[in-house]
């Protein structure tokens, strides 16, 4: 007579029913009057939208960016030992400044100074060299017509600067792309010009004289040359 159950049956047995029971009690049943699934899959999102529309908070750099802080405006009294602020001069300083954001003006001033001496000097010389560095063509061409005319008739010129007295701007801008400053310059020199025979034929050797230029200094706005020529010359008052 044989065993309907043997021992291997009974726990297999026992092991799908516990299987069985678990999976039912994890994923439960479903009966007829359960609410099919929402079709709305963007509800959440809605939801969550609405409560939370005023608590954005932007990721860095998805949105648009600050606009820069403006630059500092310029010191409207800047220029004040050469020119009243809000005058045509201060206002051509200006216009110079923001064509050349390193232009100094008592940079500027000492050169010029330096230029004065040197061309007053190199035109009673005859130093045709060193006006042709320091002299626009058309005012290096008059320089040098004179100086020709004048070695022509044998006379010679003797200048000396005593001193640069004072130096103010009288003009100042950026006209047709060039950088130009006029300066007044007063000054006391002594001069004298001898005929071929070495007799003074004008002015005194031995006299200072006071003298009243205006000189008008230019270079380009685009050049990367920092050098100023000077571009005109007249008597001042």
């Amino acid at each position: 007579m044989h065993d309907p159950f043997d021992a291997s049956t009974i726990i297999f047995a026992l092991l799908a029913i516990f299987v069985l029971w678990k999976l039912r009690s994890v994923l439960g049943t479903r009966g007829g009057a359960e609410k099919p699934p929402a079709q709305n899959t963007n509800s959440f999102f809605k939801t969550s939208t609405a409560a939370n529309e005023n608590k954005v908070v932007p990721l860095p750099g998805s949105g648009p960016r600050p606009a820069p802080p403006p630059p500092p405006l310029a010191d409207p009294e800047r220029w004040k030992a050469y020119a009243e602020p809000g005058s045509k001069v201060a206002n051509g300083l200006d216009a110079i400044a923001a064509a050349d954001p390193n232009f100094g003006l008592d940079q500027f001033i000492t050169g010029a100074k330096s230029a004065y001496e040197m061309i007053v000097t190199a035109f009673a010389t005859g130093d045709r060299e060193l006006l042709a560095r320091l002299l626009d063509k058309d005012v290096n061409d008059s320089f040098v017509g004179a100086i020709d005319a004048r070695a022509a008739r044998g006379e010679s010129l003797m200048t000396k600067v005593v001193s640069i007295d004072k130096t103010g701007v009288f003009d100042a801008g950026v006209r047709d792309g060039m950088l130009q400053i006029t300066l007044r310059f007063m000054a006391s020199l002594i001069s004298a010009t001898h005929d071929k025979d070495g007799k003074v034929i004008d002015g005194d050797p031995e006299k200072t004289v006071n003298m009243v230029d205006l000189w008008t200094f230019a270079r380009p706005a685009a050049s990367r040359d920092p050098n100023w020529k000077l571009v005109a010359t007249q008597t001042g008052h």
